[in-house]
């Protein structure tokens, strides 16, 4: 397949966190029974008129500025037409040749457009036998499609792009970006090539891919179906692709449309959308700092490694607990080391006091050992460091004749592993050590532990 290559476009839809719908006061709660969160709008009843969600305005406009596009005064909203049981007004309200912003960038891939539209209902196929039932609780949530350019040339490059806009939609607080509740989806176009060639290849659109690993397969499939294709002397017919990733295959679906077959025209109901340069700019200047400028802060300012600062910057809450503890702390190494070894941080304990627990680390009061277990029980019992320690009586063991008893038991307890010690072999140090830490529920002195066990107690 080396003298193919890929070219892939994607499409993004992302749901706005938002309390109601696009054009409607229905909640957008997930998770609520069917088809409790509607309403005559979302309904299509006749008679119902839409208004737009200024605060799903407010999302769009943030999301375009944070991904480098050009916000334009004036979009237009349409309808874009098509027959389908989970859309009730037989159109969607979407953009289309006035959207509302184009002509970002994001990790050197094109981005051509950002457009506010509805979504649509949901269609589920195994509820019930023999029957397709529709739950309409998703109908005209907002949304905004993020089409690339087709830039894209593997797989792995089109999951770095979806893992990048994931975490910038992420640190500019526009959506939950969960694609298991489906405020994320991902629609791709693929094409093969020759190398060199520059007209593009006749594409498919690939749907159906619920994660980013299966976007990637998803690619590698479609792009070996359309080269064996190709090589065998036949060609590629433009069509929608249903990726099945328990087969670990494509399959075709239905032809794809063209932008003509939707007849979009202009949304009667809807006035333009005029955006002033002050509201623009306003949204510009609130916006948080993007994960790349605060990669390179944290290079300059707190000397971390990339791989450091990668772990911190990937997860936006846990990026501020760590800045917090660190400023408290006034050692950016120490505050970063901890909050990395976090699993599954819930932030129940204050930066301001896991900066104090590790300042008693540095401070030779309690070992790293102990500290882990007031952590843990300073995020049950809501309590302080200091509280937590004393309560705990896991201040540091440094006295000789302590340390000399709870050696004196695990010699005991472990003859044989104390015999090849003594007789040289000093790697059994770190076990022994190990041994005592875990007797003294991590209270000795690990330092001095290791002085006495050197010395031969």
């Amino acid at each position: 397949m080396s003298h193919y290559e890929m070219v892939v476009g994607l499409e993004v839809h992302v749901q706005l966190k938002t309390k109601t719908k696009a054009f409607c006061d229905s909640p957008t709660t997930f998770g609520a029974e069917p088809n409790v969160n509607t309403c005559p709008i979302c309904l299509a009843l006749p008679g119902a008129l839409p208004v737009l969600n200024a605060h799903a305005v407010e999302l769009a406009v943030r999301a375009a500025l944070a991904l480098g596009c050009e916000v334009h005064g004036t979009s237009i909203f349409a309808r874009k037409n098509y027959f389908y049981p989970d859309l009730p007004k037989g159109y969607q309200i979407s953009q289309y040749d006035r959207p509302l912003a184009t002509g970002g960038k994001l990790a050197g891939i094109g981005i051509t457009r950002v457009h506010m539209e509805e979504d649509a209902g949901k269609s589920i196929h195994d509820r019930y036998t023999g029957v397709t039932a529709i739950d309409l609780n998703r109908a005209g949530v907002p949304l905004i499609e993020i089409v690339s350019e087709p830039d894209i040339r593997s797989a792995q490059e089109a999951r770095r792009y979806l893992q990048t806009l994931k975490q910038v939609l992420e640190y500019a607080d526009v959506s939950d970006v969960d694609m298991e509740k489906g405020s994320l989806r991902v629609d791709a176009n693929v094409s093969a090539r020759k190398h060199g060639e520059t007209r593009l290849g006749t594409k498919t659109e690939v749907k159906n891919m619920n994660t980013f690993s299966g976007v990637e397969k998803a690619l590698e499939a479609e792009f070996e179906r359309q080269v064996a294709l190709l090589d065998s002397g036949g060609r590629v017919i433009q069509q929608t692709m249903l990726w099945d990733g328990g087969k670990g295959e494509v399959r075709p679906a239905r032809s794809k449309e063209e932008s003509h077959d939707y007849r979009y025209f202009p949304e009667p109901d809807l006035p333009p959308l005029v955006l002033t340069s002050e509201y623009i700019e306003g949204i510009r200047r609130a916006l948080p700092e993007m994960p790349d400028a605060r990669r390179k802060r944290y290079a300059e300012q707190y000397a971390l490694s990339e791989l450091e600062i990668d772990e911190l910057v990937a997860d936006q809450p846990l990026a501020a607990y760590f800045e917090d503890t660190a400023k408290a702390l006034g050692d950016p190494k120490s505050a970063a080391n901890w909050v990395r070894g976090m699993s599954e941080p819930t932030f129940a304990v204050p930066a301001s006091q896991l900066a104090r627990l590790l300042a008693m680390v540095k401070e030779g009061v309690i070992s790293h050992t102990a500290a882990k277990t007031v952590f843990a029980d300073m995020e049950k019992s809501g309590q302080g460091a200091e509280q937590a320690v004393d309560r705990l009586g896991l201040r540091k063991v440094s006295d000789d004749d302590a340390l000399k008893q709870f050696i004196a038991e695990v010699k005991a307890e472990n003859p044989a592993e104390w015999a090849r010690f003594q007789a040289g072999e000093t790697k059994l140090q770190k076990v022994l050590v190990g041994l005592v830490m875990k007797k003294s529920k991590g209270k000795a002195d690990p330092q001095r532990l290791n002085q006495l066990l050197a010395g031969g107690v």
